[in-house]
């Protein structure tokens, strides 16, 4: 097979080859796994609603999630489908007042998957079923309380987003892999740019919203910004996160890519060495120096990959959904 880079510059047909790649090796297999893990909560909470029942088997589907919440084109950002799974950053606390709403009001909706799927999306998804799972104010719910029956129900929602995002990219990996041949992507160098960028835009989401929001400033921190942190997820989705777009971008280039590779090998020592799953030490001056230090070498990938896959293969970044998140 020929080296993407020498296929996008003669535009020639094994040009996708790296696409094709990407797609069967990283794209689909996640899509699968997040699909598998929704149905497997959904029908946990079939059978147990309560907090404690539920709580291995969400944290499975957010590891999955991890895997491809960088894909922000194409079938995830159909019908919003990315901020109904993942409601975050949050930065007006609206999970928080739509799920006390809908316990407050008893809201009917939960019986009926077609009238919940038109809640807020705040209201649904990953963030409002943490909220149930792990916030101690709502927790302690009884299999007869309206609070169970609203965990199914977003449970329910979420295995069927799941699988209307696994279809949808049955279909669309199709535009991707005859690039040049649809409307979609007009040249096969287009698709290349869509994986690209998204591999760009999760490390920048990763460097200021993962780290950069509980950082915050170094008067005023913000470790309850950090993500997922009821669940003890804010560090965890940080490597998870950098372990699949390390996944991505070895799928783009034949060519070795030793500068890359040494720059993720760096980044992930740097996060195994912290012990601070909620990224907490943001407000002790030591601990937090060691989180800046992660948020810099994150940088300094972005930097990396611009240089070596980017320059490589003459791709930019794009327009990304999470652009001015």
């Amino acid at each position: 097979m020929k080296h993407l880079a020498l296929a996008l510059a003669c535009l020639a047909s094994p040009a996708l080859a790296g696409v094709d790649e990407a797609l069967d090796e990283h794209v689909l297999p996640r899509v699968k796994t997040f699909r598998q893990q929704a149905e497997r909560l959904a029908e946990r909470a079939s059978e147990d609603c309560t907090a404690p029942a539920l709580r291995a088997p969400y944290q499975d589907l957010f590891d999955a999630w991890m895997g491809i919440s960088h894909l922000r084109f194409g079938p995830l950002e159909e019908d919003g489908r990315a901020l109904a799974i993942g409601f975050w950053p949050d930065t007006r606390g609206m999970v928080q007042r739509t799920v006390a709403r809908l316990i407050a009001d008893e809201d009917p909706a939960v019986g009926d998957p077609e009238a919940f799927a038109e809640v807020s999306i705040a209201g649904r998804g990953l963030f409002a079923l943490e909220r149930l799972l792990y916030d101690e104010a709502l927790s302690d719910y009884g299999p007869e309380d309206y609070a169970c029956s609203l965990a199914t129900a977003v449970a329910r929602d979420l295995s069927r987003m799941a699988e209307g995002l696994s279809a949808d990219w049955n279909d669309y990996q199709g535009l991707m892999k005859d690039a040049g041949e649809n409307t979609t992507y007009l040249s096969e160098k287009e698709a290349a740019q869509a994986l690209y960028t998204a591999l760009m835009t999760g490390l920048e989401f990763t460097k200021d919203q993962r780290l950069g929001r509980p950082l915050g400033t170094f008067d005023r921190p913000r470790p309850t910004w950090a993500e997922a942190y009821r669940s003890d997820r804010p560090l965890r989705n940080v490597v998870l996160s950098l372990e699949a777009l390390r996944e991505l971008f070895r799928t783009l280039s034949d060519d070795p890519i030793p500068v890359t590779e040494a720059a993720f090998a760096d980044v992930l020592d740097v996060a195994a060495g912290l012990d601070d799953p909620r990224l907490a030490g943001v407000e002790d001056p030591s601990e937090r120096l060691k989180i800046e230090i992660l948020q810099q070498r994150v940088d300094l990938l972005q930097d990396d990959v611009a240089g070596e896959i980017g320059g490589a293969l003459g791709l930019t970044q794009g327009f990304n959904a999470q652009d001015g998140d």
